[in-house]
């Protein structure tokens, strides 16, 4: 799901620039024929042969998904960057692994001794990395720890990250990418800003003040963890909004800079902060405050002791709910504390490279060959992932006979389905089409990379499987996925029971929809 939000300036630009000269669109749709099994290849051939693809990497295969049959290859065995075709492989060895019903916990709990309403001793605020732990969670606890009659704590309020290690940022990972919601540190305990559980993020709100004055911020949850730094104008009325939200790198201070037009309404945005355990910690700290308990202490890290006693409890939703926003948002933060969270179930450490480990272990249960895949986080987010579309096809075939396929397969975006939380990122794709409400499947972007696998119907009502990764492509591909998709839900074998087709060339953006769709990923611009 995720591009650099810079480079994807200039990337669209050039696209842009492309499209308009030497490139054409998709071929156009073509009269009403029979089909016959020889006509697929030829009609992704005339797709894939796009001038926009040329000296990229085209990696395709289609495959009946319960005989594993291949009807159609381009370079399927080689290995190619996934982006967040990576989650299809995380989720599923997650399920394997931490099972449907696994739910994140996060507790406080108490050393020393209660005398009255004073602690003397410490709280202890524990996390095992729920991502999905908002601000009125951390509240709750708070009312809990008031609730068994404590309003003076001697000690200090420790946060206790163990469960994960202490590694925020994945391999590779681009830094220019950090101020942004998709790239979240990773740490055991977090705060997510809104129900769309981004952890590890706040959201900016700028509101326009009199013209010419500065404009005016908040940032939720309310938190003095981060620092805004306004250097954001109010413009005229009808002047437009042209507004830049960065966090400055290594700190929490967000500088808000560009104009928002007076009289306009609200502009808002996400940042992720610098160490999400202070950030949980500041939150719960501020919470219980205003529950009425006083720590008097500071606020540090370190394990909970063994004996401390228990005070309160949050258990996260369960895997089996986690994975419609997982999935369906394609949420690299999710993707990234099941890693870690698998390798602390399996080896004992919360650790990128045991979560990968665990994760691979289940891929080959899965049927895929892991000696030719190389992954180093969950997400996709690097591009040291390299994996083939035959092992994507192998993992979409090897989980079908699971008792836990039907939660995966619902997990998957639908295309054109305008419910977020169901098309998720497909819904704005394929709509009116033989591929609509039918194909489900992951997508994947980062600068030049592109991917979509997953399962569609065909028009003789067979399941197939499929996937199609691009890679140094040097403009937006999306419709080309798109074209593929629509050909494979629009394929007769025995050119009988549907019109077989060449795939349109890509419909007119509606007007509801964010007019940018057109050449960005709706995770880049959170549109999904």
């Amino acid at each position: 799901m995720t591009h650099r939000r810079r480079p994807l300036l200039l990337s669209a630009l050039v696209g842009i620039a492309l499209l308009g000269t030497t490139v054409a669109a998709s071929p156009p749709v073509s009269a009403t024929v029979r089909a016959a099994p020889t006509d697929l290849g030829a009609q992704l051939d005339a797709i894939l042969n796009n001038p926009r693809l040329a000296d990229s990497q085209v990696g395709v295969t289609v495959r009946n998904q319960a005989t594993g049959e291949v009807l159609y290859s381009r370079d399927a065995n080689r290995r190619m960057i996934p982006a967040s075709n990576n989650k299809a492989l995380t989720s599923a060895a997650a399920l394997d692994v931490l099972g449907a019903d696994y739910r994140f916990t996060t507790s406080v709990a108490a050393d020393g001794s209660q005398r009255g309403k004073v602690l003397y001793g410490s709280l202890y605020l524990k996390g095992t990395g729920d991502p999905t732990t908002l601000a009125r969670d951390y509240d709750d606890l708070a009312a809990k720890v008031a609730t068994a009659g404590i309003t003076v704590v001697t000690g200090g309020l420790v946060a206790d990250d163990t469960a994960f290690d202490g590694v925020r940022l994945g391999t590779e990972w681009g830094w220019d990418d950090q101020p942004y919601y998709y790239m979240p540190q990773i740490s055991a305990l977090t705060v997510a800003s809104d129900t769309d559980y981004n952890p590890g993020t706040v959201i900016v709100e700028v509101r326009p003040g009199a013209a010419g004055q500065p404009a005016q911020l908040k940032v939720v949850p309310e938190t003095r963890y981060v620092t805004l730094v306004n250097r954001a104008t109010t413009g005229a009325a009808g002047s437009g909004t042209d507004i830049s939200i960065e966090r400055q790198h290594g700190t929490n201070d967000i500088v808000v800079s560009g104009s928002i037009a007076a009289g306009g309404g609200a502009y808002q945005d996400y940042s992720t902060v610098w160490e999400p355990t202070g950030y949980a910690a500041a939150v719960f700290r501020d919470a219980l405050a205003r529950h009425g308990v006083r720590i008097a202490g500071p606020t540090s890290t370190g394990a909970t002791p063994p004996a401390a006693r228990a005070l309160a409890e949050r258990q996260s939703m369960t895997l089996r709910e986690l994975l419609i926003p997982f999935m369906k948002l394609s949420n690299n933060g999710h993707s990234e504390a099941l890693t870690k969270a698998m390798g602390r179930k399996v080896s004992g450490r919360g650790t990128w490279q045991a979560g990968v480990q665990a994760t691979a272990q289940s891929l080959a249960r899965l049927g895929l060959d892991t000696a030719g895949i190389q992954r180093v986080d969950g997400s996709g987010l690097s591009r040291q992932d390299l994996v083939s579309p035959t092992q994507l096809t192998n993992l979409y075939r090897g989980v079908a006979g699971q008792p836990w396929f039907s939660t995966w397969y619902d997990a998957l975006p639908i295309a054109g389905v305008p419910d977020r939380l169901v098309g998720g990122t497909l819904r704005n794709r394929m709509r009116n089409t033989p591929a609509a409400n039918n194909l489900r499947g992951k997508t994947g972007s980062l600068t030049s990379v592109s991917a979509l696998s997953g399962y569609v119907t065909d028009a003789d009502g067979t399941r197939l499987v499929f996937s199609i990764m691009l890679n140094n492509q040097l403009v937006f591909v999306k419709d080309i996925e798109d074209a593929v998709a629509v050909t494979l839900a629009s394929y007769s074998a025995n050119g009988t029971s549907a019109r077989a087709r060449l795939a349109p060339p890509p419909p007119a953006v509606p007007s509801h929809v964010d007019p940018r769709l057109a050449t960005h990923e709706c995770t880049w611009i959170k549109a999904c």
